[in-house]
C-alpha cells in the first residue's frame, strides 16, 4: 500500500493505456447502425446519451474512439473479465463493435454528470484523515502531539505502523477498552487517511524526561537500531519511530513485550526495568520529523497522470482513455484492478502497485470532479 514511495515512481501515470498497434485501413464506421447496436445492447447500463447509469458503470459518450475499440476487443478476446460485456461482444462482428465505439465516440460529454459520494469524496485522503482524527484529539493532541504521561504520540509516525496498531486494538491483539470503541466504527480507508495526516505531522521536541538516563540510554539502543532506524527515526513504514515519542509510554510498551503481554519475540528479552527506562530516555528527547508530507503527495501523484490525461495530451504512441468528469467509483474499481492484476496491462500493474486504497480514491475523486471534456 505505500504511498510514501510515490516520491520514486518516475514513469507518468496511464489510466487504462493500451499500446497502438498499426491502424489497418477499415471501413468508416456507420453511426446510425452504432446507435441501433447501443440502443439494443448497451443502452441498459450506459443509456444512448453515453451516461453511466449507476455508480461504478462508466460514461462513453465522447470517449477516445481507439480507447473504446480496444476495450471491447479486449472484452471479446477475453483480455479483460466481466461477464455480460463477453457474452455481448462475443456475438458482436468487427464491423458491429466498430460502429457502436465509434456512436459514443461521436456524443457530446456527459454534462454535469452526478458526484458520487458527496462532498467527502472530493477532500483529499490528508483532509479526511485530519477529520477523522479529531476523535483523538482529546488524549493525542490535535495534531498528533501528546501532552499526556503515558499516551502516545502519533504525530510523524509511520503509516503501516498505524493501521496496523489500529486494526490490533480491534481484533483484541491489544487490548485497551476505550481504544476498542473509539476505532470500531473505523474503516480499512479512515485508518488509512488518519495514517498519512498523523504521519505528516511533525513530532515535537521533547524536554528530557523525569525516569531514565538519556546518556546510558544510547549505547543500550544499539540493539533497537537496525528495526527502529538510527536514534529512533524509522525507514521502514511498517516500523513505528521511536524518536521523540512520551519516555513514560516507551516504557510501558517495552516492558509489555518483555513481558509476554504484548507479542514481539525480540523486543529487549532480556532487559532490566532500568535498562528499559534509560533506553526509553534516550529516545524521547531525540528530534524527529514526519514520515510523509501528505498534503503534496497526492497532488504530486495528479500531476503525473496529467502527463498522459491531461487536456492538452496527444501521445500517438499510446491510447489514452478520457477521465475528466468519469464517475469516480468506477475509476477507483478499475485502478484498484490494474493494481491487483486483475485486468490485462503488465505496465498499469507495476505503476499501480504501490498504491493504497486512499491514493486511489484520491485520484478518482480528482479526476471525476473535473468537467467532461
Amino acid at each position: 500500500m505505500r504511498y510514501l514511495l510515490l516520491a520514486t515512481i518516475v514513469a507518468a501515470f496511464v489510466v487504462g493505456c493500451t499500446d497502438r498497434p498499426e491502424p489497418p485501413t477499415e471501413p468508416a464506421a456507420d453511426l446510425v447502425a452504432g446507435k441501433s447496436l447501443a440502443e439494443a445492447n448497451c443502452a441498459g447500463c450506459h443509456d444512448l446519451s453515453g451516461r453511466g447509469a449507476a455508480p461504478g458503470i462508466p460514461h462513453l459518450a465522447a470517449q477516445v474512439n481507439d480507447y473504446l475499440l480496444d476495450s471491447l476487443r479486449a472484452y471479446r478476446e477475453g483480455r479483460r473479465f466481466h461477464a455480460a460485456l463477453q457474452d455481448m461482444t462475443a456475438h458482436m462482428s468487427a464491423a458491429e463493435i466498430r460502429d457502436v465505439a465509434a456512436y459514443y465516440a461521436s456524443l457530446a460529454p456527459v454534462a454535469d454528470a452526478p458526484r458520487t459520494g458527496g462532498q467527502e469524496s472530493t477532500m483529499s485522503p490528508y483532509q479526511q484523515g485530519e477529520a477523522a482524527a479529531e476523535a483523538c484529539a482529546a488524549c493525542h493532541g490535535a495534531d498528533g502531539n501528546s501532552q499526556i504521561p503515558g499516551t502516545p504520540s502519533l504525530a510523524g509516525q509511520q503509516p503501516l505502523y498505524f493501521v496496523a496498531a489500529t486494526r490490533a486494538y480491534l481484533t483484541g491483539l491489544r487490548n485497551i477498552s476505550t481504544m476498542e470503541s473509539t476505532v470500531r466504527g473505523l474503516s480499512k480507508l479512515d485508518m488509512e487517511n488518519m495514517a498519512l495526516y498523523y504521519a505528516s505531522q511533525t513530532p515535537a521536541k521533547r524536554e528530557p524526561p523525569a525516569l531514565g538516563d538519556p546518556e546510558a540510554g544510547e549505547p543500550l539502543s544499539a540493539q533497537c537500531g537496525g528495526c527502529h532506524g538510527a536514534h529512533g527515526i524509522s525507514h521502514d513504514a511498517a516500523t513505528p519511530s521511536l524518536a521523540g515519542q512520551d519516555a513514560q509510554y516507551l516504557v510501558i510498551a517495552t516492558k509489555a513485550y518483555r513481558d509476554h503481554t504484548r507479542h514481539h519475540d525480540v523486543m529487549l528479552a532480556d532487559s532490566t526495568d532500568q535498562e528499559i527506562e534509560n533506553i526509553a530516555a534516550f529516545y524521547a528527547v531525540q528530534e524527529s520529523r514526519a514520515a510523509e508530507d501528505g498534503r503534496t503527495s497526492a497532488q504530486e501523484l495528479i500531476d503525473k497522470c496529467d502527463r498522459c490525461h491531461g487536456s492538452e495530451i496527444d501521445n500517438v504512441a499510446m491510447v489514452m482513455p478520457k477521465i475528466g468528469g468519469q464517475d469516480r467509483e468506477y475509476l477507483a474499481r478499475a485502478l484498484r484492478a490494474y493494481r491487483d492484476d486483475r485486468r490485462e496491462s503488465s505496465m498499469m500493474h507495476k505503476m499501480t502497485l504501490p498504491y493504497s486504497d486512499t491514493m486511489i480514491e484520491a485520484i478518482s475523486s480528482e479526476y471525476a470532479s473535473r468537467p467532461a471534456k
